[in-house]
């Protein structure tokens, strides 16, 4: 702020609105940069592109190019000052008002504040045992330390007592002047930081953006985070429901969004309520961050969800035949990530597809469960062009053997509806139609979403597919009527012959076997009941849901087949039957799905 020592004149004189003002002109600059790096990038390089070659049309190009990096360098560092200085200005503004209240307190009392921030007061006369006394004046000194903070070495009690009585004026005095040394305190603090994390934004003459200039972005952008992420942070509406998060989106400027997109992404990213857009923008901005952050770890989880992300992040910048939108990432648990293909937010129809048992950020995530995203976005548009379908990795799915609780259904339930709330919340559509779909344990996560206050928002339509049961015994209960709960489930799907916990004593020897092995219980297990192992089987006549036609698959034991049957639901070259039912359902076109007798 200032290169002299920090003083309550100063800044009870400091105008927080100088350094807004600073940050426009900023924000200026960078908006400027933008426009010419796209300019330079779509007029100009296009333009050589398509109309010279040569090795000199090849030197300008790389010339240009080099133009649109430089343009996109003072873009980002100017937008990181701007917020620097935004960030400065909201946070002096609460240690300068407690400074003018103190200030205005202590005038309000006929009290005196010197220079150094004591603050004297007058003498008081009053009545004692001995009769008519005087408590003499004095001088309060103040204590920048907070209220439950241990005094320093040097600190003495600034609370004079009169000869005859405690002067009433004294306690007084000494809030005051506590209130005036905190308030410089804070803001010294907030200055130093600041000024430190400005002092780093700078660049070497003849600016060139190589990889050394790039690496030095990013963690100009790191400073910049941790020094304004109180001021990013401190407004984002986090206990409020997702239409609630939209608005407070929509209220911001375009400043406002652009800082916590560029300099806080993952503060929105992962922000129900927030827009696809926004949302996918915030993401990829804050996968480096990811990436970087796991390179410094150690151990197979970090090296596996590494693995994943950097094959995701070359996934998203490649052309695919449906536009990727990246909802959501982290690495908590076993990892985050939420996948669209289509904009979820302009498609009417939407599904949100929840994986299952074994499900985790890893090369098998972005490899095979992202494909299925793919595959149904594709099938349903061929019915509709108006839909996007979504991969949801918000939970920790199961892993082998803990697949016999439903902990992780009830700890992935909430997070599935809130998420779901915001693609309602965000709809640009006046009756989006929404479908959720669950997949092995994924059923039952979905079926656990439904139990929850107001079932899963926005859903018209659920798919369950390979499912051990959803902890509900009947279609009706979950939330969208019977008519509208569909059921995929291969003969030879060793998951949807899960032995109910009741035959689990006549099977018992098999079930610790694994689903393999309860499928060669078959018969044995079989009790009649209709019941899998989180309930009623979905695919059965008491279940009451409308079971479509998938192909069989191949046999786990006979065709060695493994879990191939129940892998290959969403995969048109495996099974095209129930890749076209899923994409007619999901497009709202149910009433064509090819049906098949319940169990």
């Amino acid at each position: 702020m200032t290169g002299a020592a920090l003083t309550w004149q100063l800044l009870r004189d400091l105008e927080p609105s100088e350094f807004e003002t600073a940050g426009d002109g900023w924000h200026e600059v960078s908006g400027r940069a933008d426009s010419d790096r796209v300019k330079t990038d779509r007029v100009m390089t296009a333009g050589l592109r398509e109309t010279q070659q040569g090795e000199a049309a090849n030197g300008a190009l790389a010339r240009l190019e080099r133009l649109s990096r430089n343009f996109q360098y003072i873009h980002t560092e100017a937008g990181l000052i701007r917020t620097a200085l935004n960030g400065l200005a909201a946070e002096l503004a609460v240690p300068r008002k407690q400074l003018l209240e103190a200030l205005e307190d202590a005038r309000s009392l006929k009290f005196t504040v010197h220079e150094d921030g004591s603050v004297s007061y007058p003498a008081a006369v009053g009545e004692t045992l001995l009769g008519e006394g005087e408590a003499p004046g004095g001088t309060a000194r103040g204590s920048g330390r907070l209220p439950l903070e241990a005094p320093g070495p040097n600190e003495r009690p600034g609370l004079p007592a009169g000869r005859f009585l405690p002067n009433p004026h004294a306690a007084k005095a000494q809030g005051i002047a506590d209130g005036i040394a905190r308030a410089v305190r804070s803001a010294a603090e907030i200055d130093g930081r600041y000024a430190t994390a400005l002092g780093k934004l700078g660049a070497a003459r003849g600016l060139d953006v190589t990889e050394a200039t790039t690496d030095d972005v990013f963690r100009d952008t790191a400073v910049v985070r941790t020094t304004a992420g109180t001021y990013l942070g401190h407004g984002i509406p986090w206990d409020r429901t997702p239409a609630e998060r939209k608005e407070w989106w929509d209220a911001l400027t375009e400043e406002q969004r652009q800082e916590y997109l560029e300099v806080a992404p993952d503060l929105v990213g992962n922000l129900d309520g927030v827009p696809a857009v926004a949302r996918d923008e915030a993401n990829r901005n804050h996968l480096p961050v990811l990436i970087s952050d796991l390179e410094q770890r150690g151990g197979e989880a970090a090296r596996t969800k590494l693995d994943a992300l950097r094959e995701l992040r070359d996934k998203l910048n490649e052309p695919t035949k449906v536009p990727m939108y990246l909802l959501g990432i982290g690495d908590e648990g076993n990892g985050r990530a939420i996948v669209a293909y289509g904009n979820p937010d302009t498609s009417r129809n939407v599904s949100t597809y929840v994986p299952g048992l074994g499900t985790k950020l890893d090369k098998g995530f972005v490899d095979d469960t992202l494909q299925r995203g793919m595959d149904t976005a594709v099938g349903a548009r061929g019915y509709d062009s108006s839909s996007a379908a979504i991969v949801w990795l918000g939970y920790d799915a199961p892993q082998d053997a803990d697949v016999m609780g439903t902990g992780d259904a009830q700890r992935g339930a909430p997070a599935y509806n809130g998420f779901m709330d915001g693609l309602a919340a965000t709809s640009q559509h006046d009756d989006p139609h929404f479908t959720a779909i669950g997949h092995s344990y994924g059923s039952l996560t979905v079926g656990t979403a439904t139990q929850q206050d107001g079932g899963i928002p926005g859903a018209d339509d659920i798919i369950l597919l390979g499912s051990p049961g959803t902890g509900v015994d009947r279609a009706e209960d979950l939330g969208v009527g019977r008519d509208h709960v569909f059921v995929g489930a291969a003969d030879n799907d060793p998951v949807t012959k899960l032995p109910s916990k009741q035959q689990g004593a006549v099977a018992a020897p098999l079930i610790l076997g694994g689903p393999l092995a309860a499928y060669v219980a078959g018969d044995i297990a079989d009790q009649g009941d209709d019941d899998l192992y989180f309930g009623r089987d979905p695919a059965s006549e008491a279940f009451g849901a409308r079971r479509f036609e998938v192909d069989d698959g191949p046999r786990p034991i006979r065709d060695l087949g493994g879990f191939d049957a129940h892998s290959q639901y969403f995969t048109p070259e495996k099974d095209g039957v129930s890749a076209r039912n899923i994409a007619l359902i999901v497009s709202g076109n149910s009433e064509e799905i090819k049906t098949e007798e319940w169990r």
